[in-house]
């Protein structure tokens, strides 16, 4: 026969607990450690709580933070503290991601002599005098192999693409290619 149940309501009842584990004739420690094996209200709390939290986040593909996970709950109107929300999510295993830093890709050789600019910074064209003025320019590009540079060369006159190249490196070869 199980006689916790009893001990607990004598506990609820506001009556000695001490007494009751002695007329039930068991140990106040057996008494506790039988109501330690079951999960608390708080504990079940944060289960449901979690939930929620790998919800949002799921909503979020992935890149929420406690900052705005705890402001998206707080939205739906469950009001809990941002460091509790925090440690659910460390628990749960999820985290935001965080913005890749910046990369320098231009490290300008300090021996190098200026460039003339030969156009004087007058983009502006003649229509007629096709094949005259080119401009060029490079833009990487992140792929999941890591960065891809792109290199192009293209007539001011016509604005059609002259010549573009492609490389995983940023070196004059680039250039020289498109």
């Amino acid at each position: 026969m199980n006689v916790y149940p009893f001990i607990e309501a004598e506990k609820t009842g506001k009556h000695n607990v001490t007494r009751a584990c002695e007329l039930m004739k068991v140990s106040r420690s057996a008494y506790y450690q039988h109501a330690a094996a079951r999960p608390s209200r708080r504990d079940l709390a944060d289960e449901a709580l979690t939930a929620k939290i790998i919800e949002v986040h799921a909503m979020s593909k992935g890149t929420y933070g406690a900052p705005r996970v705890h402001a998206e709950l707080a939205d739906a109107g469950l009001r809990h503290g941002r460091k509790r929300v925090a440690r659910l999510m460390r628990g749960a295993g999820v985290a935001g991601k965080s913005p890749r830093r910046w990369r320098t890709t231009t490290i300008a050789d300090p021996a190098a002599a200026d460039r003339a600019d030969l156009i004087r910074r007058d983009f502006t064209t003649d229509p007629t005098r096709v094949d005259t003025r080119w401009c060029g320019d490079i833009t990487y590009i992140n792929t999941w192999r890591g960065w891809l540079y792109l290199a192009t060369v293209i007539d001011l006159a016509s604005r059609r693409v002259v010549g573009w190249a492609v490389a995983d490196h940023l070196k004059t070869d680039l250039v020289d290619a498109a």
